[in-house]
């Protein structure tokens, strides 16, 4: 790597030190000091999806200052990995900055056409995958931990590299009808749970050949959701959980002409 891609410590070791002092064990904050990778996961996850959220409602301020947020999970993940004698931030920053360099050789250094730039990081990708794992299935590191979603998007993906995949989207569409059939069948809770969980996964797959981002297009849906019940809300008062569904089947429709025209 060019001493020019190397990343300089100067302007992120301060976040380095405030972390150091707040993991202190005899001058530190007592919350900070008693967290554990596992109680700090869920607090990652959360502030990556504030981001998420800041940058739909294109808000860059909020976008700022959950960037913030993010990175000091990432220090505070890296402190706490050296104070058990893993790594430090300086580590993570340094690897990051190797990997991207060494994943983009068509910018970097002597590879392939910019073009073909995504092909060869999926293929240098995969060969350190196979340094790293010695499981030999297209399916190896997809990681666990992913939204159920997202996961369920990738799998698929590593299976279609192997030709596992419908020819056409008509496979897809009746894959999800037999799946819906099944929902139908099913009368136990586990056996309901099972089917239902092939039938989103059918729909994820879906979703991938429209080349739809399953996340978003869920978020979006869950959103449109909101804004109709509350325009339901708003139309009935406080009389709304009182009536009737043929009442409320008629506000929901009246708040999507509503919001049609906004």
């Amino acid at each position: 790597m060019s001493s020019s891609a190397k990343a300089s410590p100067a302007d992120i070791m301060p976040l380095a030190n405030v972390m150091a002092r707040l993991r202190d064990p005899q001058t530190g904050c007592p919350w900070d000091i008693e967290q554990d990778f596992a109680s700090i996961a869920p607090y990652t996850i959360e502030e990556a999806y504030e981001v998420v959220d800041a940058i739909e409602r294109d808000d860059m301020a909020a976008l700022r200052d959950e960037l913030g947020d993010l990175l000091l999970q990432v220090a505070f993940h890296s402190r706490m990995a050296e104070q058990n004698g893993h790594f430090a931030l300086q580590d993570v920053i340094d690897g990051i900055t190797e990997k991207m360099v060494r994943r983009h050789p068509h910018v970097f250094g002597e590879g392939a056409a910019r073009e073909d730039g995504h092909a060869q990081w999926e293929a240098i990708k995969a060969a350190e995958r196979a340094d790293k794992d010695p499981d030999p299935s297209a399916l190896a590191g997809v990681a666990v931990a992913l939204p159920a979603l997202l996961r369920a998007e990738k799998i698929q993906k590593r299976a279609a590299r192997t030709g596992f995949e419908w020819p056409d989207i008509g496979g897809v569409i009746e894959k999800i009808e037999e799946e819906l059939d099944e929902v139908r069948a099913a009368t136990s809770p586990e056996d309901q749970e099972e089917e239902i969980g092939d039938l989103l996964f059918a729909v994820v797959n879906l979703a991938r050949h429209l080349k739809v981002d399953p996340e978003v297009a869920l978020r979006a849906a869950n959103g449109k959701f909101e804004k109709r019940f509350r325009a339901m809300e708003d139309m009935a008062g406080a009389d709304f959980p009182s009536l009737p569904l043929d009442r409320k089947e008629a506000l929901w429709q009246e708040a999507k002409r509503q919001l049609k025209r906004t």
